[in-house]
């Protein structure tokens, strides 16, 4: 690239924030990264590799200007990528004033609902730090952290008001394994990230009780009727809900093996408490957050979602998870 190329900063030390850095650093001659533990850093810097997450991704860390302090990795950074958890983004940005995040560009990869103010993290950044929508995007699947690790062919969608940025973004993360798509509906593909985990939670739950595939595709070609009403009433424009940035982010997260979102509630239908299989992953499952806030946002518009009732009901009502799959299967067709 080019002496002119914008600086990345990526926001975030998760497996989602490694294969990101991956892969801009695969067209960027160098990244800025924030992360928050200084001993990661010097992990990081000793053994070229991330000591929690992907750590068979090797790093020339010559090419990596690594921060531990937000506001500094901010400052010296045009375009942030966040890719910290939704539940702990409005802590890290803690002392982050509107004036720091003044013209910076900031694509959102966290597909998760900020649980304190129960909104989507570019609503967030709009309503709470006065970032204009036009500088707010959002990157998002179909697309696993662990298959970028290994370099397998992925897709992602880059979306933004300003296509120009979401332009920018996806020249920087093309690559021969990585293909990327440029959208301007930030809304709808936001909530469809969010959306697809809670699917996710749900097929995991059905699949630890033991249903099989014929039953999840039911339960997934509702799915997708489902965020199609919720998107198309939060945000209503033309869209294909049958783009991969929709059906293939939903399609990916209910199915694969490396879904954590899966993974959570299979533990729950195999009887695990919400708390036991949150100590037994030891990662965040987004779908965890966002069942509640999708349930509450939803209060203001009545839509249909039946998946997602039960996942609520199972979750935060602690209501039998064998009655509420026999009565969810009971509304589906």
């Amino acid at each position: 690239m080019s002496s002119t190329s914008p600086r990345i900063a990526i926001i975030g030390s998760g497996s989602w924030a490694t294969a990101l850095a991956k892969l801009f650093l695969n067209n960027t001659g160098t990244i800025n990264w924030f992360i928050r533990k200084e001993d990661d850093i010097a992990y990081f810097k000793e053994y070229k590799n991330n000591p929690r997450y992907l750590s068979s991704v090797e790093f020339d860390t010559d090419n990596i200007n690594f921060f531990s302090s937000l506001r500094d990795c901010i400052k010296n950074s045009d375009y942030l990528i966040l890719a910290v958890p939704s539940a702990f983004l409005h802590d890290s940005f803690s002392g982050i004033t509107p004036e720091d995040l003044n013209q910076k560009i900031i694509f959102s990869a966290i597909k998760g609902i900020v649980p304190q103010h129960n909104l989507i993290v570019g609503e967030y950044l709009n309503k709470i730090y006065n970032v204009p929508l036009e500088n707010i995007g959002v990157i998002t699947g179909p697309c696993h952290a662990e298959e970028v690790a290994l370099e397998k062919l992925s897709y992602l969608t880059i979306a933004s008001v300003n296509t120009n940025h979401a332009q920018t973004v996806g020249h920087l993360l093309n690559y021969r394994y990585l293909r990327t798509t440029v959208s301007d509906d930030i809304y709808g593909t936001e909530y469809s990230a969010v959306l697809k985990n809670v699917i996710a939670v749900a097929g995991g739950i059905c699949h630890g009780l033991g249903y099989g595939d014929n039953f999840l595709a039911v339960l997934v070609s509702n799915a997708i009727q489902e965020i199609k009403r919720f998107v198309d009433a939060v945000h209503p424009i033309n869209r294909d809900i049958n783009a991969s940035a929709y059906l293939g982010d939903l399609l990916v997260t209910a199915y694969s093996q490396f879904s954590r979102n899966r993974m959570f509630g299979t533990m729950l239908g195999k009887g695990y408490s919400v708390k036991q299989a949150q100590v037994e992953m030891n990662m965040i499952a987004e779908g965890y957050y966002a069942v509640k806030c999708v349930y509450e946002i939803n209060k203001k518009f009545n839509i249909e979602m039946p998946i997602t009732n039960a996942a609520y009901n199972i979750i935060y009502q602690n209501k039998s998870v064998r009655k509420e799959i026999i009565e969810l299967s009971n509304l589906l067709s």
